[in-house]
């Protein structure tokens, strides 16, 4: 427990700057903002959990430290500045400025741009979710008659790249800026095959943690990117004041990186047997209803709920699995 000591200091600290900022509805919104942070991510800290334990203590520590930096300010700030400039066409400078001196106006710029922000977080984590079920030498299955005719599938030679550039294309003629969301889409798409391609090639035995873990380490944060765009847009729609936005969404990263690391150093997937399938199964709901929100508008209740319920049937499917999984080992 030693690992959320920090994350509740931080939280109190920057819930109370809040509330002597903005008063009390300042503070409640913060602490809602950071509760579905944490609520709504929990499916990104199993899989980043898998990731993170390929990694030494070390880069477990630097994704806890430096990863938080990323995370708040690259995320939750940056990157969405840049993503408003480039759909605005005016610099990233320019729309960080506007983020604190017109708030209204950004939101307005932000919403505009989430088509784009849609296809490349889905696209993203549609890649993540289809490259594990289309694992020829996945071995376990949760929703076996679904997960094993997947995996049978896999079989044919680059099929999660095809379905992700058939998805995109067709949604793209749907689209009221087709180049704005094939190139956010393509963006998406290149940037998982480049991060799968280079961590495919790394062995991360016999002296290669070191050099692995700073690869994981990017690709880590490229994956919260991804899972965390969608709440960053659905922020503005319940505030649009930037201080509270960045310490709701700032609080809820740490706890969920927290977790993760929390998840490895307890062994929990080891344990919880199907707890990353749950996992993978809510980044694909998500990853298609960021997809399908390109076109029309998806509440953001559902999205939210999606992987929640997934994640949750899979904890309860590995609790009832392990009564049996230690009968096998003890036989094996």
């Amino acid at each position: 427990m030693k690992l959320f000591i920090a994350p509740i200091i931080i939280s109190l600290v920057a819930l109370g700057a809040v509330y002597l900022w903005g008063g009390l509805p300042a503070f409640i919104l913060a602490a809602l903002l950071s509760v579905l942070e944490i609520t709504l991510s929990f499916d990104n800290a199993v899989v980043n959990a898998k990731v993170l334990a390929q990694m030494s203590e070390r880069w477990q520590r630097r994704f806890l430290t430096w990863g938080i930096l990323v995370a708040v300010f690259g995320t939750r700030l940056v990157l969405p500045a840049i993503i408003v400039g480039l759909a605005a066409w005016i610099s990233p400078l320019a729309a960080a400025a506007l983020a604190f001196e017109d708030p209204a106006a950004y939101a307005h710029l932000l919403e505009a741009a989430s088509p784009a922000i849609n296809a490349f977080g889905g696209v993203f984590l549609l890649m993540v979710s289809l490259k594990y079920f289309f694992d020829v030498g996945k071995k376990v299955h949760w929703i076996a008659w679904i997960e094993r005719y997947l995996a049978r599938w896999g079989r044919v030679e680059a099929i999660e790249l095809a379905i992700a550039l058939a998805t995109l294309l067709g949604l793209s003629y749907l689209a009221d800026n087709q180049a704005q969301v094939l190139a956010a889409g393509t963006i998406g798409l290149l940037t998982f095959v480049v991060m799968q391609g280079i961590t495919s090639t790394l062995d991360f035995k016999a002296g290669q943690v070191v050099a692995g873990g700073g690869v994981l380490f990017i690709y880590l944060n490229i994956l919260d990117s991804a899972f965390s765009l969608d709440g960053v847009v659905g922020a503005f729609a319940l505030t649009t004041q930037i201080p509270i936005i960045f310490v709701g969404l700032g609080i809820g990263a740490y706890f969920v990186r927290s977790i993760t690391v929390y998840l490895v150093r307890r062994k929990t997937l080891e344990a919880l047997r199907y707890l990353e399938h749950g996992a993978h199964w809510a980044i694909l709901g998500l990853g298609l209803s960021m997809l399908v929100g390109i076109i029309v508008h998806v509440p953001e209740v559902i999205t939210g709920l999606i992987g929640l319920v997934f994640v949750t049937l899979a904890y309860v499917s590995s609790r009832r699995a392990i009564p049996s999984q230690k009968t096998l080992e003890s036989l094996g």
